[in-house]
């Protein structure tokens, strides 16, 4: 049987933001970058995708 703690963690995504088109890397493995904002999720309007930390930041803001 194979230890989960042995499974390499998978590779970050590479996304293109939603508002600007800027790419960025989203690591499903809880240590995303977004984990370390103030702002929570969820932030895009409906039909949107995750933004770059600029973007997230600005559409906080906004809010």
């Amino acid at each position: 049987m194979t230890n989960p703690k042995e499974l390499p963690l998978p590779e970050p995504r590479r996304l293109a933001c939603a508002r600007c088109g800027a790419e960025f890397g989203c690591d499903l493995s809880g240590s995303c970058w977004c984990a370390e904002e103030t702002a929570r999720l969820p932030i895009p309007v409906k039909g949107e995708d995750c933004l770059c930390r600029e973007c997230l930041r600005k559409a906080a803001e906004a809010r």
